[in-house]
């Protein structure tokens, strides 16, 4: 009698197994999203950010039901540290993962270039919330399988200069490039946009990532007779720049007119008190500050309630956040049209989808078969820093 206990709990537990086992087998696999980003990059903030959207897209869409009858979104994430190599080889290996639907790249543009190959060669999507360089989504290789949602350089450069002469009263510009792709994509850019635009670039201006001071480069556009300055940095190299003119006499301080790579890293904490002594405005697509939409509020609050930021403006790196979770949204409605998570698939779908109120803007369509791109010039204006980090837009006429 004794033994007729552990005998029944046996036999049920053996009842069970088979049980459990089927139950696991009929669960769907999840579609992985993977982000490659610079996350062990020292000064950066932009891959954190980009992530955050992620994840808040993916556990909504979850919460109400996932994609395809059930399927869940999962999350994976590489670091490339800001290296191309690593990038590529981040890439191989995501990509030789079935699992793996697409991969959404950080704020370095010359490591997306880098992946090009990598991403047509095995159909993995390449989804760009952040990096503006024209070739990541103007490239030769057909079909194409890279995505952008966000600012791009050839949109960029004609803001640049209408702000710069109808705002800043300069119709003569200097511009301080990094010697990257980034670089080279913006000054091919501004060199076509400065006609129309009527404005003159007085010259160009190069540095390499990790020089320690910029100030005799911009000495240079200042005796070319710059009237302002046009800056494509990051913000190692942005909070430099501010610095060295911000000890200048005043008068001899230009306007600076930057890209938004400044606003990928901690930007107001390297420049310090210097920036209130420069005249610094920064190019943007997304602000709190700029809607009031339900999906806007949404995103807000789960900004504030699940990171803990006292308040969403001062979120680090914002158009990041508020790019990847549009484009993750975008991707899953393109999976339901598809009615599967093959890439190719998924990759014609989502040059078909349809209307889509977001929260960066209404997409009506985000993309087509001629356009790669899912912002447009109308999304851009420009802001300021205050600080406590937060980049708010400028009012007119600043």
């Amino acid at each position: 009698m004794p033994l007729r206990r552990p005998v029944a709990a046996l036999m049920l537990a053996a009842a069970l197994i088979p049980s459990a086992s089927i139950t696991r087998a009929q669960e769907k696999p999840p579609i992985v999203i993977a982000l490659d980003g610079e996350f062990g990059h020292a000064t950066s903030t932009s891959a954190q950010a980009i992530e955050r959207g992620i994840l808040i897209a993916v556990e909504e869409i979850n919460a109400a039901g996932g994609v395809l009858g059930g399927r869940r979104l999962a999350y994976r994430k590489t670091d490339n540290r800001g290296i191309s190599a690593m990038a590529v080889d981040n890439v191989k290996d995501l990509a030789a993962d079935p699992s793996v639907l697409a991969v959404f790249g950080g704020k370095f543009s010359p490591l997306q270039i880098e992946v090009l190959p990598v991403i047509h060669r095995t159909g993995l999507l390449l989804m760009n919330p952040w990096g503006s360089a024209d070739p990541i989504t103007d490239h030769d290789f057909r079909p194409s399988s890279t995505f952008r949602l966000s600012l791009k350089d050839a949109h960029a450069a004609a803001a640049f200069l209408k702000f710069a002469k109808e705002t800043k009263k300069a119709d003569r510009v200097g511009l301080l490039l990094p010697n990257t792709s980034w670089g080279r994509s913006n000054e091919a850019a501004l060199a076509r946009e400065a006609e129309k635009a009527g404005v003159r670039i007085v010259a160009s201006r190069w540095y390499n990532w990790g020089d320690k001071s910029l100030i005799a480069k911009y000495a240079e556009l200042r005796a070319h007779d710059a009237q302002a300055v046009v800056l494509v940095a990051n913000e190692v190299e942005g909070s430099i720049l501010v610095q060295e003119i911000a000890a200048l006499p005043a008068s001899e301080r230009l306007p600076v007119i930057s890209h938004w790579g400044v606003t990928g890293g901690n930007f107001v904490d390297l420049a310090g008190s210097a920036l209130r002594n420069v005249d610094f405005s920064v190019i943007q697509t997304f602000s709190f500050d700029r809607t009031s939409s339900p999906r806007a509020e949404y995103v807000r609050g789960k900004l504030e309630k699940r990171f803990g930021i006292p308040r969403a403006r001062q979120s680090i790196s914002v158009v990041g956040t508020a790019h990847a979770y549009d484009l993750v949204h975008i991707l899953a409605r393109a999976i339901e049209t598809a009615g599967t998570a093959d890439r190719s698939a998924v990759r014609d779908a989502l040059e078909r989808q349809g209307r889509f109120e977001g929260l960066v803007r209404t997409y009506d369509p985000p993309f087509t078969p001629e356009r790669h791109d899912a912002l447009s010039p109308e999304d851009i204006f420009f802001a300021r820093f205050l600080p406590d980090g937060s980049v708010v837009p400028l009012a007119a006429g600043r």
